[in-house]
């Protein structure tokens, strides 16, 4: 009985470890490049506002593009995991963008409504961590490469 208390107090001890050295942070997205109206939204109550290079969004955070608009984004600002570049008349959140700073493990996943994104993704350096564009009908996984997504809105 004793042995089973032991090893019951010493498993319970260890998960509490292991909880506790995962150091999950949240990760950002800076503008670094826009050309017509490119409108952002961050999460929360508020309104969409005209994008300027230099913004940096958060989780939850919405970028648009007008008709004959661009933008141009850092994932993880300036020691960036991808760019990814919006062509006009899209819409994108940033549904997930953490990182846990132990293991390095990574997870990104764009929600793209509509239009079209080009993005350049770094070699992903854990098995854990996930580069994901996620669209109406499907969900595309990359773990470090060059690709386009294209949703065309229903007419």
């Amino acid at each position: 009985m004793k042995i089973i208390n032991f090893l019951l107090v010493a498993t319970i001890i260890l998960f509490a470890a292991a909880v506790g050295v995962s150091e999950e942070v949240k990760r950002t997205v800076t503008v670094t490049k826009t050309s017509g109206e490119v409108m952002v939204k961050n999460p929360g109550p508020g309104s969409w506002a005209p994008a300027k290079e230099g913004d940096i969004l958060k989780e939850g955070a919405f970028i648009k593009t007008g008709a004959g608009a661009k933008a141009a984004l850092n994932v993880d600002g300036t020691g960036q995991t991808a760019t990814v570049d919006l062509s006009e008349k899209s819409l994108v959140s940033f549904a997930t963008l953490v990182k846990d700073n132990v293991t390095g493990m990574k997870k990104t996943l764009l929600d793209l409504s509509v239009g079209q994104v080009l993005i350049k993704a770094e070699k992903l350096d854990t098995p854990d961590s996930k580069f994901e564009v996620k669209t109406p009908t499907s969900v595309v996984g990359v773990r470090g490469t060059k690709f386009s997504v294209k949703v065309e809105a229903v007419k």
